[in-house]
C-alpha cells in the first residue's frame, strides 16, 4: 500500500509519521518551497501529544515547549472566573504543550524525515489536479520551474488546511471560509515569567477576549521565556466580506490593535499593553472556519485535520483534532487492505467526533465560561457564585473537554 499525502504541515507529517508506524509507504507533497517554522503559539491537548509520544517525539517537544501547568479565566478586571491545573499537573498520563507553531512543525518536520526520508518529502509542489479509478489515484503537481510531475498511490490524504484544493473539488460550491466578525491579534515576545512560568490566562468576555500563555524557555534567562499573546476583538457579526484573506504571517498594526486593548484590560500579572508595544511584528487575521461536512471521503480520496474540520481556535483543538484523525486513519489502514472501506468507517468515525467542536468553538467552547459572566456583570463581581455558580462554570469547561476527548478517563483508559 501506497499514499500520497498532501501538505507538509501538522496534519501531513503527523500522518506519514503514523503511516510508517503501521508499515504503509508514502510521500508527502507540500507547495512551499521550504518547511519554515513560521506563526505563534498554540497549545496541544494530552490527547494528541499521547499519540505524538507513541511516535517517540516527547523529548524533542519537551526541548522547545512549556508544559502547561494551570489555565485561569478571568474577567477583563482580573477577577479570577476558574482555575484549573492542567495536563499532568491534572492528573494526567501527558502533558499539555504550549509551543511555538513553527517549532512544533520542526519537530514534525524532522520526525518525518528520520522515517521516511527526504527523498519521500517533496517540496514545491502544489497540486494542481488529481484522478481515481478503482486500483489507484494519480495526482499532477506544478513545480516551480513551470513543469509539471505525477505521483501515483492506492489512496491521497488530503491535508491542505483551510483553503484545501482537494475539498473544493468535492465541495465546488463551498464558497470562501465563513468569518464570524472576530479579528485576532497574535504575537510573541520575552518576557519576565509570571505566576508560575508555566500559567496561561484567558481574560475579557464576548467584545474582546486577551490570551497569554508561555511557549518556550530557550531565552537564556532563568527570569524570562516567550510569551505568546493574542487578542480578538468583535468588529461585526460576520455578515460583511472579510477584511483579508486569513492567515498566520499577515502583519498587523499597533495603532488599529490598542485600540482594543487600552482601558480594556486590567490584570495583575502582565501589562498588556506593554507586552504588546514591545513586540516587533505580530500577526492578524479574521477568525473563520467552514460549515462541518457529511462526509470526508471520495473512493479512495479523504480530507484530513484543516481541510475536513477547519474551527475556531478557541479550546485549543485545531492541531489536536489533525494528529488525532492521523492516528485514527494510519490504525484502520493497518488493521485491513479494504482501502475504499477503511476510508469511508474512518469519514464517519471523525465526522462523528469533530462536527460537535466545530459547532460548540463557534459558541465560545470553553471560554464561553467568561462570556456568561461578562453578561451577568458586566462591571466586575464581589462573589463569583452569586453570579455563576460552581457546578454551572464546571459544567461550560469540562462539559466542553469531555466533548473534545480530553477528560482523564479519556485519556488515560
Amino acid at each position: 500500500m501506497k499514499a500520497l499525502v498532501i501538505g507538509g504541515g501538522i496534519g501531513g507529517f503527523v500522518m506519514a509519521m503514523s503511516l510508517h508506524r503501521v508499515g504503509i509507504e508514502c510521500e508527502v507533497f507540500e507547495q512551499s518551497a521550504g518547511v519554515r517554522e513560521l506563526g505563534v503559539g498554540i497549545n496541544t491537548l494530552p490527547h494528541a501529544i499521547k499519540e505524538l509520544a507513541e511516535l517517540g517525539l516527547l523529548d524533542a517537544l519537551d526541548k522547545v515547549a512549556v508544559r502547561t501547568f494551570e489555565l485561569i479565566y478571568k474577567n477583563r478586571f482580573g477577577q479570577t472566573v476558574w482555575q484549573e491545573p492542567r495536563g499532568t499537573d491534572a492528573g494526567y498520563d501527558f502533558p499539555q504543550f504550549s509551543i511555538h507553531r513553527g517549532h512544533l512543525q520542526g519537530v514534525l518536520h524532522e520526525g518525518a524525515r528520520a522515517r521516511i526520508g527526504d527523498n519521500h518529502i517533496h517540496l514545491g509542489h502544489q497540486l494542481t489536479s488529481f484522478e481515481q479509478d478503482e486500483n489507484s489515484v494519480t495526482a499532477t503537481f506544478a513545480l516551480r520551474d513551470g513543469t509539471t510531475t505525477t505521483a501515483t498511490g492506492d489512496l491521497m490524504i488530503a491535508c491542505d488546511g483551510i483553503h484545501s484544493n482537494v475539498r473544493a473539488s468535492f465541495y465546488p460550491d463551498q464558497g470562501p471560509p465563513t468569518w464570524n466578525g472576530i479579528l485576532l491579534w497574535r504575537g510573541a515576545v520575552e518576557h519576565k515569567k509570571f505566576l508560575t512560568g508555566r500559567s496561561m490566562i484567558i481574560a475579557g468576555g464576548m467584545k474582546a477576549k486577551l490570551v497569554l500563555y508561555p511557549i518556550s524557555n530557550n531565552t537564556g534567562s532563568d527570569d524570562t521565556n516567550l510569551l505568546n499573546w493574542a487578542v480578538a476583538a468583535k468588529l461585526g457579526d460576520g455578515s460583511t466580506p472579510m477584511p483579508n484573506r486569513e492567515d498566520w504571517n499577515r502583519k498587523g498594526k499597533l495603532d488599529e490593535l490598542l485600540a482594543h486593548v487600552e482601558g480594556v484590560f486590567e490584570l495583575d500579572e502582565v501589562d498588556p499593553v506593554a507586552v504588546i508595544k514591545s513586540t516587533p511584528e505580530f500577526y492578524e487575521y479574521p477568525m473563520c472556519d467552514r460549515d462541518p461536512l457529511t462526509n470526508w471521503t471520495f473512493g479512495r480520496v479523504t480530507l484530513l485535520g484543516d481541510a475536513a474540520h477547519p474551527m475556531y481556535p478557541v479550546g485549543s483543538n485545531g492541531a489536536s483534532q489533525a494528529i488525532l484523525d492521523a492516528r485514527c486513519l494510519s490504525d484502520m489502514l493497518g488493521a485491513s487492505n479494504d482501502i475504499v472501506q477503511v476510508l469511508k468507517d474512518y469519514s464517519t468515525e471523525r465526522v462523528r467526533a469533530t462536527t460537535e467542536i466545530v459547532r460548540q468553538n463557534r459558541g465560545g467552547g470553553p471560554e464561553r465560561v467568561i462570556d456568561v459572566i461578562e453578561e451577568r456583570a458586566p462591571d466586575g463581581f464581589e462573589n463569583i457564585d452569586d453570579v455563576a455558580s460552581f457546578e454551572e462554570r464546571e459544567a461550560i469547561v469540562k462539559g466542553y473537554s469531555t466533548l473534545a476527548g480530553y477528560e482523564k478517563t479519556q485519556v488515560n483508559r
